[in-house]
């Protein structure tokens, strides 16, 4: 049976760890929708137009080696606000969402616009400071030479761009259970959204 779990959050907050444990833990589909923006993002940066490219999006592209540059993130928060995007992109998560066998679906919009009727909503956040000291030190893990500061300037615009769109802008649905990761080890926040998705499956 279809039981679709939806994780929204801004950059960093530890949206993707969490919901990759909770589809191993639940045996579900997981799809990261941001890698959907990215992977459009991606395209644009190498000259295709924002629209042509969300309605030729396929499965394979979201396999691409580099859509976690910065870059392709800047990238991706521009086409995300193009409503046209968003709506040739939405087709590909709701049928995602309603697999047999369960899915767990991330991203900014998931709880709200995507799958407004999920049996299980998580938001995941965390201080903006946290969240580019994350950002920060897997991107030196990379060899990236891009410092604290410029790291913490990129997730405020980011953060501002994704509250402020016009088109499905980032919050939490109204009966999403909060996590805020700030103070939280991964096992202790992975282990607050098994519980509170256990409690929805009653």
């Amino acid at each position: 049976m279809a039981f679709t779990i939806a994780i929204d959050g801004p950059a960093a907050a530890g949206k993707g760890t969490i919901s990759k444990a909770v589809a191993a833990h639940f045996g579900f589909a997981h799809l990261d929708t941001g890698l959907l923006y990215r992977a459009v993002g991606a395209k644009t940066l190498a000259g295709v137009e924002a629209i042509a490219a969300a309605k030729a999006l396929v499965a394979e592209d979201l396999e691409a080696e580099d859509l976690r540059t910065p870059e392709v993130a800047q990238a991706a928060s521009k086409v995300a606000v193009i409503p046209e995007v968003r709506s040739a992109l939405v087709d590909f998560q709701k049928a995602f969402a309603r697999r047999a066998g369960g899915a767990v679906l991330d991203g900014r919009d998931i709880g709200t616009v995507i799958c407004p009727d999920a049996e299980a909503k998580l938001f995941v956040t965390a201080s903006a400071e946290v969240r580019a000291e994350r950002r920060f030190k897997e991107l030196q893990g990379k060899g990236g030479d891009q410092g604290y500061e410029e790291v913490l300037a990129d997730v405020k615009e980011r953060d501002k761009r994704d509250r402020e769109r016009a088109t499905a802008p980032l919050k939490p649905a109204a009966d999403a259970v909060q996590i805020d990761t700030s103070e939280m080890s991964i096992e202790a926040a992975v282990q607050a959204a098994i519980a509170a998705i256990e409690a929805r499956r009653g």
